[in-house]
């Protein structure tokens, strides 16, 4: 299409700076990650520029608008029916040839040319019905109306604005689109009181949507086909106001802007969306800090339940020991003192008893409580992540790809951990970890023991040791008659300390390998959790930054709108 011819110094230095603006705004909302569509839009709006005179017919597919463009060009140039009979978007342009049909970029958009002087300079566009069927003859209006310069809104006197055209009106003031009401089928109303409450109605409906009166036509393209309308020798003297070279220029300039305004709108939209997000997602950060502390303070809680049933155990074998003390090292006894050997099986039948057992189910159910409540921790951090959905308004911009990207990335972590460390293996490395400690502590067995036999096994070998410690010697020949009494004392005395040297040992190992796997816990949280840490304040300074941009940007498109209405 050939652009309008803008004269005047005046207008040339508008226009030059309305194309700097535009691109401006494109290359925001590209740097922002807006919505594909929304770039289109501002490439679109900067093109329009450069295109002819946009003239849009829009309304409701019974509102007669192909009855109507034949009675306004004077010409039968588009088929009329009762049913939608145009399926996709006609661009009618004044050409030597008529009926000369072009196709265009748009697969939905074609260019058909009529000799009709009357269209020099403008190209008019007839639209499916805004509430076809066809649901597709819907969307080519709405898509299209972005490009319109000045929107013909046809409406019908027996049903005159329908909720569907009151969206559609919203959808047109959304984009800041100049309208002129046409009431068709006005030779249907018999009354010029009739006609005075049709056109009233569509004016308070309108000023309603647009926040101002647009001109109201009551038209009948019926009655101009068939000899002339005084409606319609009304409608083209607006419109030979409205299309003026001074009128259309202005026009021209404005619609861009009112794409412009529209689609920044937007931006500051999604850019306040992703600001609240940001927002709650830090929230949740620190949910996910606090849930990590309550999960150790609670495993640490448990951990003091577990010890103390470790040193019920351990005191019930004191008692045992103590007993057997007391029953074996008299004068009444003096023929088993005799066999040192028979005296070290009845401890460990006696006294040691199930001690190795009863610490192995301790330490099992120890570690199989906190490797469930590891897992279980780690299974609400996925799941409460899989939750977390952007909002509507950020929806497919780059904010919310690179932000869903990084939540995937954290719940993954959290599958993988689940997947891969599963309850055996983590068992297992707690429960090595604890043998290798309690090696250290207390002595015992050789390596390659597993959780079953292994610190049983050390228990029990400890607990032998050490009561062997306190019965060697005690043989008839080395004992004198005053050296029982105090053998029998002192060995009360090693087997206390014995006892809660073991005692510490154990609670000592045992904390220490809960903080150990604690901290591998947490560091494996901190390394899922850091890269989004890092994008929400990377995220943050840009967003504060877009906000001063869009301001900026705003500022100048409403200076250079009241520059074009001042246009003369």
């Amino acid at each position: 299409m050939q652009a309008p011819q803008l004269i005047g110094e005046q207008v040339q230095a508008l226009l030059s700076r309305e194309r700097t603006l535009l691109a401006d705004l494109q290359a925001f909302l590209e740097t922002q990650g807006a919505p594909p569509e929304v770039t289109e839009h501002a490439r679109t709006a900067a093109r329009s520029l450069d295109e002819t005179f946009l003239l849009v017919v829009v309304g409701e597919f019974n509102a007669g608008k192909s009855s109507f463009v034949n009675a306004l060009l004077g010409a039968q140039v588009l088929p009329e029916g009762v049913t939608p009979t145009t399926d996709r978007i006609y661009v009618l342009v004044h050409g030597e040839q008529a009926g000369q049909m072009e196709a265009t970029r748009d697969p939905f958009v074609s260019r058909l040319t009529y000799p009709l002087p009357s269209l020099e300079g403008v190209a008019l566009v007839d639209t499916p019905g805004t509430n076809a069927i066809i649901r597709q003859h819907q969307a080519l209006t709405e898509g299209f109306l972005p490009r319109a310069d000045l929107v013909l809104f046809l409406t019908s006197s027996d049903r005159p604005f329908t909720e569907s055209e009151r969206q559609f009106l919203s959808l047109a003031a959304r984009w800041g689109r100049s309208v002129i009401m046409v009431v068709n089928k006005a030779d249907l109303l018999e009354t010029q009181e009739q006609k005075a409450q049709v056109r009233e109605f569509v004016e308070t409906g309108a000023r309603g949507v647009l926040g101002l009166t647009p001109p109201v036509l009551l038209i009948s393209a019926r009655a101009e086909q068939r000899g002339g309308d005084p409606g319609f020798h009304a409608l083209r003297e607006v419109l030979k106001m409205r299309l003026s070279q001074t009128e259309r220029t202005r026009l021209k300039l404005q619609s861009p802007l009112g794409t412009a305004t529209e689609l920044l709108s937007g931006e500051v939209t999604r850019a306040d969306a992703a600001r609240q997000t940001l927002a709650e997602d830090l929230n949740i950060l620190r949910d996910l800090e606090a849930q990590r502390e309550h999960h150790r303070v609670t495993m640490l809680g448990e951990l003091d339940g577990q010890l103390n049933r470790v040193a019920r155990l351990l005191s019930e074998f004191e008692v045992r020991a103590d007993r057997f003390i007391d029953d074996k090292l008299r004068f009444g006894n003096l023929r088993g003192l005799l066999n040192s050997r028979q005296m070290e099986e009845q401890f460990r039948t006696e006294a040691v008893a199930d001690l190795p057992g009863a610490i192995d189910r301790q330490f099992g159910s120890m570690i199989d409580r906190f490797v469930e409540a590891n897992l279980h921790f780690w299974e609400d951090v996925q799941a409460f992540l899989i939750r977390r959905q952007p909002s509507n308004e950020v929806a497919r911009t780059r904010f919310a790809y690179d932000r869903g990207a990084l939540l995937e990335s954290i719940a993954g972590s959290a599958h993988d951990h689940l997947e891969n460390v599963t309850e055996n293996e983590l068992a297992r490395q707690l429960a090595r970890d604890a043998e290798d400690a309690m090696k250290g502590a207390v002595g015992g067995l050789a390596g390659g023991l597993g959780i079953g036999a292994g610190l049983g096994a050390l228990i029990g070998a400890s607990a032998l040791d050490f009561t062997g410690g306190i019965l060697a010697g005690l043989t008839l020949g080395s004992l004198g008659l005053f050296v029982l009494p105090n053998k029998r004392l002192q060995a009360h005395r090693q087997l206390r300390s014995k006892v809660e040297g073991l005692r510490a040992a154990l609670e000592t190992i045992v904390r220490r390998e809960y903080e150990r796997e604690q901290e591998r816990a947490d560091a494996r949280l901190r390394d899922a959790i850091s890269p989004y840490t890092r994008f929400t304040e990377q995220e943050g300074a840009r967003l504060n930054g877009a906000k001063v941009r869009a301001a900026e940007l705003g500022a100048q498109l409403d200076a250079l709108r009241e520059e074009i209405r001042a246009l003369a």
